[in-house]
């Protein structure tokens, strides 16, 4: 077992309390795991590392608002050694905010500037808040050797297709909050359930025959899920996209909350006096 946001931190999350709405939350939580994914990649980190910090990510702001700490520095946090990881999230943050369409450079920090010692000291901050509101609760179970289990019990272990969507699904999940708020076999069993819907398979899903039941995995839970993997692949308007990656700190969280507030599902401005 490993602990699991409770209904009232998924109902009301510390950022949502703050004022900020439930989409753009979802937004920056994909953002930071989409940064921790493509540091791990650079830093060469392995799967089990880079996933693994991506579920302490997400469950990390559930106990914490996104106005206390920024998406990019909690993402910082990973066992290398300090100036490689700061140099690689200063790269990454640098790419990500460059005008599209003309070619990038990357512009190194000064190691005796101001800058690196401020990062420096956000990233062993960032790391004992971490273990602090999670009281140095961090275990995490993965859920790759499940799939493997589930989809030879199914008879789909052969086909080499099912494997790779269906990991897919997995590490896209990844970027969702689903880790912290529900166990593994559902999570799988909702894996499975978008990849034979795409390649057209056909499993036993009429009560009280349903293929999903052999692993104890509720159909809510399942849909759910599914919906959760699914809202990452929608349409995002420039506008959209470029709000997010300007809001990976804490500051400009902040500032954002500053000038908008929401009153019935409807955006207002508030004029500072």
């Amino acid at each position: 077992m490993y602990p699991l946001a409770s209904l009232a931190q998924i109902e009301k999350t510390p950022s949502r309390e703050d004022g900020l709405p439930q989409d753009l939350e979802e937004d920056l939580r994909a953002y930071g795991c989409k940064l921790i994914h493509q540091a791990g990649i650079l830093l060469r980190q392995k799967q089990v590392a880079v996933a693994t910090a991506q579920i302490l990510f997400q469950r990390f702001w559930y106990v914490t608002s996104m106005k206390q700490f920024g998406v990019g520095d909690i993402g910082m946090e990973c066992p290398l050694r300090m100036r490689d990881l700061i140099n690689v999230y200063d790269l990454l943050l640098q790419r990500a905010t460059h005008p599209p369409g003309t070619p990038f450079k990357y512009a190194p920090m000064s190691y005796f500037g101001s800058t690196f010692y401020d990062l420096k000291d956000t990233l062993v901050v960032s790391e004992m808040q971490i273990l602090k509101r999670l009281g140095f609760n961090v275990h995490v179970v993965l859920p790759y050797g499940t799939l493997v289990n589930y989809l030879r019990l199914l008879g789909l272990m052969s086909r080499e297709d099912v494997c790779t969507k269906a990991w897919g699904y997995l590490n896209d999940a990844l970027q969702t909050p689903v880790y912290a708020l529900y166990q593994v076999p559902s999570i799988v069993s909702a894996a499975i359930l978008l990849t034979i819907r795409h390649l057209g398979i056909s499993l036993p899903s009429t009560p009280p025959n349903c293929w999903w039941d052999l692993f104890d995995a509720a159909w809510e839970d399942i849909w759910s899920i599914c919906g959760y993997i699914m809202r990452l692949y929608r349409m995002r308007s420039p506008e959209e996209q470029t709000r997010v990656v300007g809001m990976a700190s804490k500051k400009e969280v902040r500032k954002w909350l500053d000038t908008h507030a929401l009153t019935g599902g409807s955006e207002r401005t508030v004029v500072q006096p």
